[in-house]
């Protein structure tokens, strides 16, 4: 399974590094791929904190896809807010969605989820900050940390985003290697997850 991890500038970096270290860890015990991916090619991207890094590839026809939040809440210049306004991204993610095992989003990563036309009566998360917003979008917005609704899962803000990535692993590997990673990285998992298939 190949999940890519879509980056652009002003994204928070945690959103993306939290689960892109999990998904590292897993690439190595399971027949995971994990990517970080520009919208139209390789990309020079700088974080919202100032972390400066590369990813080398373009966003292709992967498995499973990853959106990081960022910038939304304040409306920056750079982010996920401005990449909703110039609406290239959210067209891109609409188109590919149909075809993927999953889409995923940490923080406000799941408004571009929402403007991209995913999230009308789905259970969904977002940062608490705008859980308001996500239900103007017609979400059934859940509080929990982590929200697994089948080919839509959602965390809540940024550290979330570690969470998320272990249920995933857990989800389509075991939980075994997902509790081996999360000892591996010495993080304690929080299990608040609203399961729709369960009926949580």
């Amino acid at each position: 399974m190949r999940i890519e991890m879509l980056v652009f500038d002003g994204l928070d970096e945690m959103d993306l590094l939290g689960p892109f270290e999990v998904w590292s860890h897993a690439a190595r015990r399971t027949e995971l791929e994990v990517a970080l991916v520009g919208l139209d090619g390789p990309v020079e991207v700088t974080g919202l904190n100032g972390l400066q890094f590369r990813a080398p590839e373009g966003l292709g026809t992967p498995d499973a896809l990853l959106v990081p939040g960022g910038g939304w809440l304040d409306r920056a210049e750079k982010g996920a807010w401005a990449e909703a306004r110039r609406g290239v991204t959210t067209a891109r993610i609409a188109e590919l969605a149909p075809r993927l095992r999953f889409v995923s989003s940490v923080c406000t990563g799941s408004m571009l989820l929402a403007e991209a036309g995913l999230v009308k009566g789905r259970a969904a998360t977002t940062n608490r900050d705008a859980w308001a917003e996500l239900e103007a979008f017609g979400a059934d917005v859940k509080q929990n940390r982590v929200v697994d609704d089948g080919d839509l899962v959602t965390a809540g803000g940024i550290t979330a985003g570690i969470d998320l990535a272990l249920h995933i692993v857990e989800r389509e590997f075991s939980a075994e290697i997902a509790d081996g990673i999360a000892a591996t990285i010495e993080y304690t998992r929080d299990r608040d997850l609203h399961l729709v298939a369960a009926g949580n």
